[in-house]
């Protein structure tokens, strides 16, 4: 969930989807809470300092979308090594119970990540200029500047679609979208100002337009007027370029979203729409037991936040 308002100040409250849990996060803390074999819910949660407090440089426009997104990976980054050391501890025989329990190292979770990031940057930069030069060899008029890049983003959005259409497929990533989709309803409920329960949160819908899903979207559209621009014609040169801009499309896609999100009622409609289509696949109904998980999260990062003085109203 992106921390983003309509009076474009750091949202109240935004989420992320774990292994059988949900993170929560308020301005200054958060809070994992994920749900043991046994039914309980364990908790982890931690006061969080902004980034744009210690470095003022993320204030400024652009820069600000990129700090918050390398925030919004770190806090991911902690709140799955969480999730994953449950699962491994739920996994551990009854006869070691008093042993400590056994966590995922450091190094392979950051070699994961590490994986992710260039398969991500293969399957998102490097295929589909691969896939658009090969048609502009049999198609020429692929080869204008702006046909080229059209093409491009057109093969970027089907690479994406497809990608998690298929891991969809898997049963452990449907349940990581369950609880993806019980963090959105947990969030509408709480934002509609009604007491945040159960009952409440699954009469709302999974499709949020703050969603990171939406951000991803906005990324593959502000790349085709951006690339366009690169006066380059070599492979090599294109795929550098395009790896060189994407701070830069990453700040400028913050900058369009938050300014949509001031304006509900009009821009932020179509500039989240592609993302809400896109949500039909990454989000599904969560059981109610998924959403009071979602809730339990939310209550540990409120409480936390109190504790410190934080603000708890919206906007």
């Amino acid at each position: 969930m992106l921390p983003i308002l309509e009076s474009g100040e750091e949202t109240l409250v935004g989420g992320q989807a774990v292994m059988e849990g949900v993170m929560m996060r308020a301005p200054h803390s958060y809070c994992v809470a994920v749900r043991r074999q046994d039914g309980s819910i364990v908790t982890d949660e931690k006061p969080l300092p902004r980034l744009s407090d210690r470095h003022k440089i993320f204030k400024l426009p652009i820069f600000r979308g990129v700090g918050t997104l390398y925030q919004a990976l770190k806090l991911g980054y902690g709140a799955l090594k969480f999730s994953t050391d449950q699962a491994l501890a739920d996994m551990q025989p009854a006869s070691t119970e008093s042993k400590p329990p056994k966590e995922m190292p450091g190094w392979a979770i950051t070699g994961n990540l590490v994986l992710s990031v260039a398969f991500m940057i293969f399957l998102y930069k490097f295929m589909p200029l691969l896939l658009t030069t090969k048609l502009g060899k049999v198609y020429p008029v692929l080869t204008g500047r702006i046909p080229f890049n059209l093409m491009e983003g057109i093969i970027r959005v089907a690479i994406l679609v497809a990608f998690l259409y298929a891991v969809s497929r898997f049963r452990d990533m449907r349940r990581i979208f369950e609880y993806h989709g019980a963090e959105h309803k947990v969030v509408f409920n709480f934002e509609s100002g009604d007491p945040v329960t159960v009952e409440r949160a699954q009469q709302f819908t999974t499709f949020h337009p703050r969603c990171g899903t939406s951000f991803l979207m906005m990324l593959m559209f502000v790349a085709v007027p951006v690339y366009a621009l690169i006066p380059f014609d070599g492979f090599a040169a294109k795929f550098i370029s395009r790896l060189a801009l994407l701070p830069l499309i990453i700040g400028l896609s913050y900058e369009l979203i938050r300014f949509a999100a001031k304006r509900r009622d009009s821009l932020l409609a179509v500039v989240a729409a592609p993302g809400l289509w896109l949500q039909r696949i990454t989000t599904k109904p969560p059981a109610d037991d998924q959403a009071a998980v979602a809730i339990h999260a939310l209550e540990g990062a409120m409480a936390l936040e109190k504790s410190q003085g934080g603000e708890l109203v919206i906007g």
